[in-house]
Parts: structure tokens; sequence; C-alpha cells
């Protein structure tokens, strides 16, 4: 019986790269494939030629053992493929049912659809695949884990048998990422396949029947779960070894160097987003800030350098206020920000890698009152940091915008930690990066903690916040739950105040259950 997806010797070039170089990836009917690779290994690439939104330059693609043409994702949709992105494409103000049925022909007779018909279709998917869902309910106003099976449902109700996962836990609460596995168990035991990409290596070992890995274009290895494990995996995405114990020197906490009282911010429309942290870090430590997406780390994260002007409250550097300071006094008050748009706000696409080495700090490299440059000291300072931060690139006079996501971020990052900060904020230093390249990142925020600097670390990742922090504060709609120390740490109770638990809830809850 032939697979139900092969993609044969595919090849997708670029200008100047070569994406998919001849690969070849087989899935059966009711597998669960885990796609790995680098950044640029060309796994999205091949993905998206499946999908129909990039054309193979040579190649095939067969269903069932048929040859198929896939020109675009309505292409793919008729061949049983869908696609969940990573960024959900659900319109926010519609209900549920109104966007499962959104773009679809319409079998209703008369010149309405038919929306009870296709509640009562969407439900009986919803309890088939145990997928809770109320069809009537909007967007807006349900949790990420449930906007998720919205998309998976809207797959079911295409019949697609084949659904390809782009990084389906960035967003999830490890409560909500427990159900999206039981979600993707269920898939495969009624016979649909599933291409699971992400850089998770432990979800890979937890979900997979099998892993492709892609290095350069290039397919690495095709290999059974259970003929491999996860040191394995990352030596053939990376071609060295990686270090998966972050290992650290008890925290030195010193005087407390960092702190925010009483903070109040809003966001770009003017709704309170930020709503009364308190918070502080002492020299040496790191503090991660736990939470999911979108609960206002991001206007936290401005406001702290005033990047966006808090509504009430300060901020205090060594007992110093520098709450309405400007950027630039931020800077010379000795702190640095690692945002999270490292092309947008971290970068300027257009300039040198040379002139992005020097932004925020343009007039320690100029003279005669900035009206001239020195060129000298600005490509000696470019080739220091590239060799120091391993930014790989043909040299410094490449623009910024060309570089990879990972290549970026240690341009930035070594940009701002070569300033020898005492307060470094770092938001999502590590998203969408590889696994060596991640690697490289935490292990500069550890040496950064060493040499005394007081760090905020906000992720999105609980491995990486229990890894690198010493304490961790959970944010959820703009307050904090709780701040755990070291020996509180437990992701079960971070993914629950993630949610809205408050952490003397839980802690009453403890005693009671003691």
């Amino acid at each position: 019986m032939a697979p139900f997806l092969e993609m044969k010797q595919i090849v997708k070039q670029f200008p100047g790269v070569m994406a998919n170089d001849h690969v070849d990836l087989t899935v059966e009917e009711g597998e669960i494939h885990a796609l790995l690779g680098e950044n640029g290994a060309g796994k999205s690439t091949l993905m998206q030629i499946l999908y129909g939104f990039y054309h193979r330059d040579s190649g095939e693609i067969l269903v069932d053992g048929s040859p198929v043409k896939i020109n675009s994702p309505s292409d793919a949709i008729a061949n049983g493929i869908g696609m969940i992105h990573q960024d959900f494409m659900l319109v926010q103000p519609f209900t549920v049912i109104e966007n499962i049925v959104m773009g679809l022909d319409n079998d209703s007779p008369g010149p309405l659809l038919d929306l009870d018909s296709a509640a009562r279709r969407l439900q009986e998917l919803s309890d088939a695949y145990g997928l809770e869902v109320d069809p009537q309910a909007r967007i807006e106003h349900l949790p990420v884990g449930v906007q998720q099976r919205v998309e998976i449902l809207k797959l079911l109700y295409r019949n697609a048998r084949l659904m390809i996962l782009d990084e389906p836990s960035a967003v999830l609460t490890p409560q909500e990422v427990e159900g999206l596995f039981k979600v993707i168990f269920s898939l495969k035991a009624k016979g649909h396949s599933v291409v699971l990409i992400t850089h998770k290596l432990h979800e890979v070992m937890a979900v997979a029947d099998r892993v492709t890995i892609l290095r350069s274009g290039k397919l690495e290895a095709t290999l059974n779960k259970e003929d491999t494990n996860p040191s394995e995996l990352a030596r053939l995405m990376v071609g060295r070894d990686i270090v998966f114990n972050t290992e650290k020197d008890p925290c030195g906490r010193g005087d407390n160097l960092f702190r925010i009282q009483g903070l109040h911010v809003n966001d770009d429309v003017g709704h309170p987003k930020v709503r009364g942290i308190d918070l502080s870090i002492c020299e040496g430590e790191i503090v991660g800030l736990a939470g999911v997406d979108g609960n206002g780390q991001s206007e936290f994260a401005q406001a702290l350098m005033n990047l966006r002007t808090p509504t009430a409250g300060s901020i205090m550097v060594d007992e110093k206020e520098v709450t309405n300071l400007s950027p630039a006094a931020h800077r010379n008050m000795e702190m640095t920000y690692i945002p999270a748009d490292r092309r947008s706000v971290g970068s300027v696409g257009p300039l040198s890698i040379a002139e992005n080495s020097i932004l925020g700090d343009v007039l320690n490299f100029s003279w005669l009152g900035n009206l001239f440059l020195k060129e000298k000291d600005i490509q000696s300072h470019a080739d220091e940091l590239i060799k120091k931060y391993d930014v790989r690139t043909p040299g410094s006079d490449l623009e910024a915008r060309k570089l990879s996501g990972g290549n970026l971020q240690k341009l930035i990052l070594g940009r701002e930690v070569m300033r020898q900060p005492r307060v470094l904020i770092a938001e999502q230093p590590t998203r969408g990066l590889d696994i060596g390249a991640t690697e490289y990142v935490q292990q500069q925020l550890l040496e950064e903690r060493k040499r005394g600097a007081a760090i905020l670390l906000i992720s999105a990742e609980l491995e990486e916040i229990i890894a690198l922090s010493d304490r961790v504060a959970v944010i959820y709609k703009g307050q904090i739950m709780g701040i755990l120390e070291p020996d509180e740490v437990d992701p079960e109770n971070i993914g629950l105040m993630m949610a809205g638990s408050r952490k003397e809830d839980l802690d009453k809850k403890e005693v009671v259950n003691g």
C-alpha cells in the first residue's frame, strides 16, 4: 500500500540560496512525523511547497501513490492537506462557526449559508475528536489553546487527512500543551497524518513516530523515534554536540539594583495592558518573567526603556529614578534591551552590520559633534563583535536584513552585551532560533549574570525560564500572579499561574491537600 504522502527529490532555489536540495519526505497514513532542522535548513520552505505557497523548481509530490499538482493552498486542501500556522488565521470578532465556514462554497439552498447545519456538523466533529468548542463563541473571547482547536476543526471540516502543525506549542501553557498532545494522538487514532515542525526535542520524543532532519537544505536523516535520542537529533541538526543541561553557579545575589514599583502601561489604543507591576532584581541575578504571549510582556519591556510611556509607577536603577528619562539616558545609566522584534525594533535592515553594531552608541564612534564617524573604530568594533559572537556573514558591510534570524540575534545580543550593562532586559531572546543558536544565547546570558548584571528574562519558553532564572515571576493580563523562589519552581504550578491562578491561592490548596 502506498504511503499517504511522498515528496521526491524536491528542489527549491531562491537567489543565492538553495533552500531545498533534492529532498525526500514520506509520511504514512496515521503517522506523526516530526520535521527538524536549524533556522534556514529548509523545513518551512518544504512545507510551504507542500501547502502551495511556493512552487517547486523540480521534484514530485504523490498522494496515495498518484502524482498531484499543488499550486495553491486550495489545491492542497483538495488533496487532503492542511496547515496550521504559528500565527492563527482566525478573524477575532467572528464566531467559531463563521470562521469554520469562511471561504467555503455555499452548499445551502438559497443565497444564505445554513449556519445551523454547519454548527451541527462542527459539533459532531468536536465530539468525535475530543475538541470541546462552542460553535457560537467569538474567537476574541477564547483562550489561545481553544483557538488552536478551532484551527484544527477548520481543517477537519475541510476533510484534511494530513495536517502540518508549525511550532504548535509556542503560545500554549503546559496544560494546553498536554491537551494538544491528546488531540494529536486522537487524530492519529482516526487515521490522520500529522507533520510537526518544532524546535523542541522533548516534544518530538513525546509524540512523533518518525523524525526527518534537514541541514543546509539537504536531507540529513529519517529515523524511527525508538532508534534515536535528543542528543543524536541535536547533533544531526547542527553538526556538533549540544549541551542540554544549562549549568549555572549558585546565585551570588548582590545589592538590589533594578526596582519597578506600581507600573501601569497602556497599549497602542489606550487600553490598560500592564496593571501595577512590582518587581526587583539584584546584581548577579536573572529574574524570569513567564507568561503566555499577549499578557503585557512587550508593553512592560518597552516601558522599562521608555520606548512606551508608563501611565503610573516608577523605575529605579541603583536608587535613581529613570522612569521618564529618554531611551538614550537609559543607556547612559548602563541599561540595555534585547527586543522581541529583532528586525523592526532591534535593527535597521538596510544598514550594514557594522552600522547596526553601534546603534544607540553612535556618539562614542564619532567626532566633531557627531558630524563624522570614526570608520576605522566602527570597523574594528564590528569585526570584534562578529568574531566573538560567531555572527556568520561574508563581511561587516552586509546589510543586516540579509542575515538569518539566528545571526541577526547574535548581532543584537553582542551589541548590547559588549556595552557591559548593569541592567539587561532580554525579551524573547531565543524565539524562532534553532537549538544551536539558542544554546549560544543562553550561555551568553549566564555569562552576563556571572559578571554581575541584573537581568530580566522575558520568555514564553517555560523550559528556558526554569533553566536560566534564579527567581520566576508569572504574568497574566498585565499583573504578576506571584514570584517563585528556586525551591518553589514547578512547571505545573507555573502553568496554572500563566492561566490566571495566583500563587497564594495555590499555596492554600497545597496546605489543604497536604
